[in-house]
């Protein structure tokens, strides 16, 4: 799948305004964080100032009762500060756990429904293990985000605004100095970071998304690999995938080494001029000892908050250029979407009419089915026989409304498809897979897939029906016999019974109290009995039952 980078709006215009919209589902969670962090910062504010009372008074002497007084006072002010802002700190990380872990749930969750409920084409041309990828990323590229904003770069500023302003208030000169060199250092950092980082960082993502969907696609396609002979070829796939990754993501390093080395510069010409300013205002008589240690120690702290606004500020560009793919996730339209008051479908007999049906997938310009009508009796046994291509698989997918159609309508028992639910719509089909497609869950899940919660004697019963259960007695315990038993089990005509019984769980309509039988609208492309008679093309029956006397496979134009 191609991604057009450079066509994409910027990153951090897309991915704030997400992360802030969750923040807004939790209004009180934010505010308990934000003032225990703030407020922690600004009792970290006052230090210097009893620092440099403490520095005067014992300047004064230890003989001095006033001075012992204002040097007891001070040191209570420091320890009663340093116990305030640990008890703000502690509040505001303790309130941030439950914070960003909620997030992280709502936006994984979110993100997978809305995969799950991509146009057919959208998964086709997407590889599951770059989709899995950018989720997972994008989640942990959230915690790294919601900690920059609101354990670093909010303090930071607010430290770096604070000392400016008490620093101005005693020496307007320092204070001056300060805030001119804030006001280089930040907006370069910005730039760079935005103008410089930002770029090099989101291809580097992209490539590192293209090594997952890489590894995914020969990975999940093993077997045909070993039918081609094919692992070296796929072994120098990756390594040219690994080895342009690798030269993107180490322009990206060396961007950010650079980036770092201009911060430095930036703060040791303002750390020269804070101190070579403090000293010519001792020299002058216009700053005590106690006034020099304040500079000071304001100085280190807006030092170390500078310093760290820059790493700050790449976190927050490294979090929102891993999470821009994720966001894009939530921003791309549903392909098939129910329409406004759509009702579940009523199946009753199972009917289905095409009506002067037009199909052609996106980018064709020939349809595939030009006013195709098609009335299929309930109870009705249809082969759909063609060439490849023809469009049988199509049939079925239309039926599935996994695609809308061009013109026309398809009706089951009267009622147009694409006015109903697509979940009621789905919950009526049963579909047999020629190739098997299991999870790595147990037999019984496999197995009661269409009905959740069926009894054990249910889910025996479709088995059973599937002529599938001589293999599932092989195995120790049917709740707990993995997928890898089943797939052993499964050798080449075998394959067909396992889909069959799922198939069966979820046609049946098995109930968990009773284990009874309800028939259903069974669509597939192989024999759910297992017993080496599937057909050559695509077939659609409704209970399974004997074919109505008289019923004929009935070819279409076009199908």
């Amino acid at each position: 799948m191609t991604t057009h980078i450079n066509q994409r709006p910027t990153a951090i215009r897309r991915v704030l305004p997400f992360v802030f919209r969750h923040w807004l589902h939790q209004p009180v969670g934010a505010s308990v964080v934000a003032g225990g962090l703030l407020g922690a910062t600004v009792a970290d504010l006052f230090m210097p100032v009893f620092s440099g009372h403490l520095v005067d008074a014992m300047t004064a002497g230890a003989s001095d009762p006033a001075a012992r007084r204002a040097a007891f006072m001070a040191f209570g002010a420091i320890v009663a500060l340093g116990l305030v802002s640990m008890i703000l700190r502690l509040i505001g990380l303790q309130a941030i756990v439950p914070f960003t872990l909620r997030i992280m749930s709502d936006v994984a969750r979110d993100a997978f429904v809305r995969v799950q409920r991509f146009s057919t084409d959208w998964h086709a041309n997407s590889f599951a293990g770059s989709t899995v990828r950018k989720i997972t990323r994008g989640m942990w590229a959230l915690d790294l985000l919601n900690d920059t904003i609101l354990m670093a770069l909010l303090p930071s500023l607010a430290v770096l605004l604070g000392s400016m302003i008490l620093l101005g208030l005693h020496w307007p000169s320092l204070g001056l100095v300060i805030a001119v060199g804030a006001l280089i250092y930040i907006p370069m950092i910005v730039i760079f970071t935005t103008r410089y980082i930002a770029p090099a960082a989101r291809v580097s993502n992209a490539w590192d998304t293209k090594v997952g969907g890489t590894l995914a696609d020969a990975l999940t396609c093993n077997a045909v690999v070993k039918s081609f002979g094919a692992e070296a070829r796929e072994d120098a796939r990756l390594a040219r995938v690994i080895s342009r990754w690798r030269r993107r993501v180490r322009r990206s390093w060396l961007r950010y080494n650079y980036t770092s080395t201009a911060q430095l510069a930036v703060l040791l010409c303002l750390r020269g001029s804070v101190i070579g300013g403090a000293l010519l205002l001792w020299m002058a008589g216009r700053a005590s000892p106690g006034d020099v240690t304040y500079v000071l120690t304001s100085y280190y702290i807006i030092h170390a908050y500078l310093r760290d606004v820059g790493m700050h500020i790449n976190n927050l560009q490294r979090s929102v250029n891993d999470m821009e793919e994720l966001v894009a996730i939530h921003d791309e339209t549903i392909g098939i979407a129910d329409v406004a008051g759509a009702l579940p479908i009523d199946v009753r007999g199972g009917r289905i009419v095409f009506e002067d049906v037009t199909f052609h997938y996106g980018g064709h310009r020939t349809p595939l089915y030009d006013g195709l009508s098609v009335d299929i009796g309930a109870g009705e046994r249809v082969g759909l026989v063609g060439r490849s291509g023809s469009g049988k698989t199509t049939f079925v997918k239309l039926v599935q409304r996994l695609y809308d159609v061009s013109g026309g309508r398809i009706l089951i028992d009267g009622q147009d498809i694409a006015e109903v639910t697509q979940h009621s719509l789905r919950s009526q089909i049963a579909i047999v897979q020629q190739d098997p497609i299991l999870f790595h869950r147990s037999l019984a899940e496999n197995i009661a897939y269409g009905r959740p919660g069926a009894s054990m004697a249910a889910i025996e019963q479709a088995a059973r029906l599937a002529n599938a259960h001589e293999f599932i007695l092989r195995a120790k315990r049917l709740r707990h016999a993995s997928r890898r038993t089943w797939r052993q089990a499964l050798r080449g005509r075998a394959a067909a019974r396992g889909a069959g019984a799922r198939v069966s769980g979820r046609r049946a309509g098995i109930d968990p109290g009773r284990g009874d039988i309800q028939p259903r609208l069974g669509v597939g492309g192989a024999d759910p009995a297992g017993d080496g008679t599937a057909d050559e093309g695509t077939h659609l029956d409704r209970d399974r039952a004997p074919a109505v006397d008289g019923a004929r496979p009935r070819p279409h134009p076009g199908v």
